[in-house]
């Protein structure tokens, strides 16, 4: 179980397989990189150098009491990247992996090729979505009571509420769909960290700063994403931008699990040498 050191101490369970130009994989909040290697890394893996890595918090990686806004999220990047020699990457994110990647794109442009944001939330946004109204609540709400899991009126936007709520639910996806979760790692992740509070710090990526991002930029959503602000606003105010919007899907937000060989294919279509690829389907 590789793992690397940073300079912070903190230490990152990370994998690395394949060969050929170098693609950095970013999970989102509460996941690991077990998400991206359930069908997007075989089909890649022959053709690319591809990392992917815990979070700090997650999976096999430390989990320090503090340290989860997206800058400390993108100095570990930075770190890991160091560490393992990759200079200018193309970064795919999803989610909060997504914002880590956009953080990063500012902060070092000269350390990364490319980025795919798919589902980038940018905490810049979040007040638009702190209100009971916003459709996220409603779609996330509505799984867990399809899930026999019905959330309280007043409990739709409490995001520790929404998060232990989900902890109950099965897995989803993968070879273990359908077998409960193990609780401990997102508890620990609720009870003993900061994380809760600091992923919604906007810090140095404010709405007038993301014109300041100059790297390419590829925005993947659903069409009906709770998300399609973001989307917009990152479309229209990004210099160098592509916008992908996939098919409507259960979840919504979670493509890399729903539909991988659309996400498959419009990664590699960022990719030198990429257009050989053939997409396995089911």
């Amino acid at each position: 179980m590789p793992k690397a050191t940073l300079p912070s101490g903190v230490r990152l369970h990370y994998q690395q397989v394949g060969e050929g130009p170098d693609l950095v994989m970013v999970h989102g909040l509460t996941g690991n990189l077990a998400v991206w290697h359930l069908r997007i890394v075989p089909e890649l893996a022959e053709h690319f150098r591809i990392l992917t890595y815990d979070l700090r918090g997650h999976g096999h990686s430390d989990a320090p009491p503090s340290g989860y806004t997206l800058e400390a999220m993108a100095d570990d990047l930075l770190g890991l990247l160091d560490e393992l020699e990759l200079e200018r990457p193309l970064i795919a994110g999803h989610s909060y992996g997504a914002d880590i990647a956009l953080y990063h794109a500012l902060r070092r442009p000269d350390r990364v090729h490319e980025v795919i944001a798919i589902e980038a939330a940018l905490p810049a946004l979040e007040e638009s979505r702190r209100h009971d109204g916003w459709v996220g609540w409603s779609y996330w709400a509505r799984a867990l009571e399809e899930a026999g899991h019905p959330v309280p009126a007043d409990k739709r936007s409490d995001m520790r509420y929404m998060i232990r709520a989900t902890i109950d639910l099965p897995k989803q996806w993968g070879p273990l769909k359908g077998l409960p979760r193990n609780p401990k790692p997102l508890l620990r992740l609720l009870d003993e960290t900061t994380l809760a509070e600091d992923y919604r710090q906007v810090g140095e990526l404010t709405l007038d700063r993301v014109s300041s991002i100059d790297t390419p930029v590829v925005l993947m959503y659903t069409e009906s994403s709770a998300f399609i602000d973001t989307y917009e606003f990152l479309r229209d105010h990004l210099p160098n931008a592509q916008g992908v919007l996939l098919p409507n899907s259960e979840w919504g937000h979670f493509g890399p699990m729903e539909q991988p060989e659309l996400v498959v294919r419009h990664i590699a279509e960022r990719l030198p040498g990429a257009e050989s690829i053939e997409i396995v389907r089911d």
